[in-house]
């Protein structure tokens, strides 16, 4: 993201319009600015950040915490207690909230939240915001923030029409869209020899080897089906969509994110503002039925700086649909394809997390000193509320579940098991 938009608006714009590809650093384009906006020594909430989901909301929050700025912020979303976060809300006396429209919503109706000190709304995805299904909810919320004089809308496709609710004034809009798919990614067309495209997206799977790869599908049933088959195969996989409980969409995306499963099969609700570091390759075993929705499909890999490829699985008599409009290579498989093998890195569960004060430190140590992985063995740690998730090698795994669990972590006895 160039500087121009930082400049623009800290300055005397009002509302800003950004349209740039996904993997461009939009989230640090408006996190930056609004911590410039925000009066640290204020308990008044005074900014709201909107996003579509619920994962795009817990990456916004995550990546603020990560930049260590003093703010103070919480994130409401579906898929658990409003009890729960109330109580939050109460004990931090956020500056800025991150949350889904009907969440929000529902804090500010009940008193939980006040809107009267929010100055500033940032509308992430907010194309995907304004869609049918969400526009009720929108209006309704932002009726609620009567006191917003700023703007900031951000996504990597256009909306056709900012609707009237949103009160858009004078605003600035800045595109750097580039025309949709970025030039680090390489597209290509891989013809099944059936119709069932399974034995195609096995083999191509087998040729990339142990390459992160997301895998689109268009269904929900169509998840759990090629999930199932490639598992059944031996491939690593996280099967996501939202139909599944919170806790385990958040485990699935933790595991292909950390290297324990090396292919994601999703629908296009993994398409938008995941931001899963070297991501090699995108498959549509479904075809994408919009632009908007191929592009950020596309968007997944080749992220910042990096390269990486977009295949698409024809079946006979199926062809690319007009939006797709880049030229595409033609992708063959060899003869005496490998068998697919286990990633190298598995996720365990432990049972202390947040509200029992674990830091990553305290299980870096724990895993140390009680199951005897040294340091740079340990890969990505994330902590929640009530628990944690490491990955650890797979070799090693049986050897860390027979010394750990049990054992005490920062003084209290806890359960380590691995994640299934």
């Amino acid at each position: 993201m160039q500087s121009d938009t930082y400049e623009k608006i800290t300055g005397t714009v009002s509302d800003v319009v950004v349209v740039s590809p996904t993997g461009s650093g939009k989230t640090l384009a408006f996190l930056l600015p609004l911590a410039e906006m925000l009066d640290s020594s204020s308990l008044t909430l005074q900014a709201v950040v909107v996003s579509p989901s619920r994962e795009l909301a817990q990456q916004s929050a995550r990546v603020l915490d990560s930049l260590r700025l003093g703010i103070k912020y919480v994130c409401c979303h579906g898929g658990r207690s409003a009890m729960e976060e109330h109580r939050m809300i109460k004990d931090v006396c956020p500056q800025v909230v991150f949350g889904t429209p009907g969440r929000l919503n529902d804090h500010i109706s009940k008193g939980n939240l006040s809107p009267y000190g929010v100055r500033t709304v940032v509308i992430d995805e907010f194309d995907k915001c304004m869609e049918m299904g969400f526009h009720d909810e929108m209006s309704k919320l932002l009726k609620s923030l009567a006191g917003v004089r700023r703007r900031l809308l951000f996504s990597a496709t256009d909306a056709e029409q900012i609707p009237a609710f949103v009160n858009m004034r004078s605003a600035v809009k800045l595109d750097y869209s580039e025309g949709g798919i970025s030039s680090r990614v390489s597209l290509y067309v891989l013809k099944s020899r059936i119709k069932d495209k399974l034995e195609s997206l096995d083999g191509l799977l087998c040729q990339l080897g142990g390459e992160s790869s997301m895998v689109f599908v268009n269904y929900r049933d169509s998840v759990e089906r090629v999930a199932a088959h490639l598992s059944g195969r031996g491939f690593s996989v996280s099967a996501y969509h939202g139909g599944l409980e919170q806790e385990e969409r958040e485990a699935a995306l933790f595991k292909f994110s950390n290297g324990s499963n090396n292919v994601l099969v999703s629908t296009d609700i993994a398409s938008r503002g995941l931001d899963i570091p070297a991501v090699g390759n995108i498959i549509h075993y479904h075809l994408p039925l919009t632009r908007e929705a191929y592009i950020h499909r596309a968007g997944r890999t080749a992220r910042w700086t990096s390269t990486g490829r977009s295949i698409f699985i024809l079946s006979p008599g199926e062809s690319l649909p007009d939006f797709v409009e880049e030229d595409c290579g033609e992708w063959s498989l060899p003869e005496g394809l490998p068998d697919p093998k286990p990633s190298s890195m598995v996720t365990i569960y432990i049972g202390k997390g947040k509200k029992d004060k674990i830091s990553k430190a305290d299980v870096v140590g724990f895993l140390c000193k009680k199951a005897g992985l040294a340091q740079g063995e340990i890969g990505r740690i994330d902590i929640r509320e009530r628990y944690a998730y490491a990955a650890v090698p797979r070799e090693r795994l049986d050897c860390v579940l027979r010394k750990a669990n049990g054992e005490k972590i920062k003084g209290q006895k806890t359960i380590v098991a691995s994640m299934k």
